[in-house]
């Protein structure tokens, strides 16, 4: 059943509840960085998503999966120790410390999708259609959902992402924490012996850098 109240379609694989945002099927192609990262309304439509996400009631949500960006810690710099030979040892760790030492979400929880990246992302003719694997939704922090603005938007795009869904210093500081812990396991997992992984993890990773 398609969402009326988010801005763009979604899927799940098992049936909707009734406290659960509500998810349909659909046949779109999955987004990739070459068509979408100059998007501005890509940019757009995915901060639409994630704020009327995050306005959707929180009663009786599940909690994700639990794991605070802190909880991360010692896996991450393993790995930044692991493919320092790779990318900048000192900038990774700059902005992982940045990321951890951020202020903390002093809000109201709100929804999160809590798997927010590029190969949950669908398309039609160029444009963002659907979200999909909802496996990961939770209520709390939103800052994991910034990290699509490192797996598939540029610098550029970014902004106007940020700027549309209005997210502060902290928030984007630990967004861009998660954005690099993920693409760290990702890598560190599977970029030897997948090149399509290892391509889309090397980006996230430098996009991260980047800011």
């Amino acid at each position: 059943m398609v969402m009326t109240y988010l801005p763009v379609g979604a899927v799940r694989g098992d049936c909707p509840t009734s406290n659960r945002p509500r998810t349909c099927r659909t046949p779109d192609r999955k987004a990739v960085p070459t068509a979408l990262a100059q998007s501005r309304e890509a940019a757009v439509a995915l901060a639409g998503f994630l704020s009327a996400l995050q306005r959707f009631p929180v009663r009786e949500a599940p909690q994700g999966d639990g794991r605070e960006l802190a909880d991360r810690d010692d896996d991450t710099r393993t790995a930044i120790a692991r493919v320092a030979g790779v990318f900048d040892a000192a900038a990774m760790t700059s902005v992982w410390e940045s990321a951890l030492s951020a202020p903390g979400w002093n809000c109201p929880p709100v929804w999160f999708h809590g798997d927010f990246h590029t190969g949950n992302i669908l398309t039609v003719n160029g444009r963002v259609s659907a979200v999909i694997d909802f496996g990961g939704l939770g209520v709390g922090d939103p800052a994991r959902d910034m990290a699509i603005a490192f797996t598939l938007l540029s610098r550029t795009t970014r902004y106007v992402f940020r700027a549309a869904l209005r997210v502060d210093d902290p928030t984007w500081a630990r967004g861009r924490g998660w954005a690099l812990a993920t693409g760290l396991n990702a890598y560190c997992s599977y970029a030897a012996s997948d090149a399509r992984v290892a391509a889309q993890t090397t980006r996230q990773i430098a996009e991260a850098l980047i800011g």
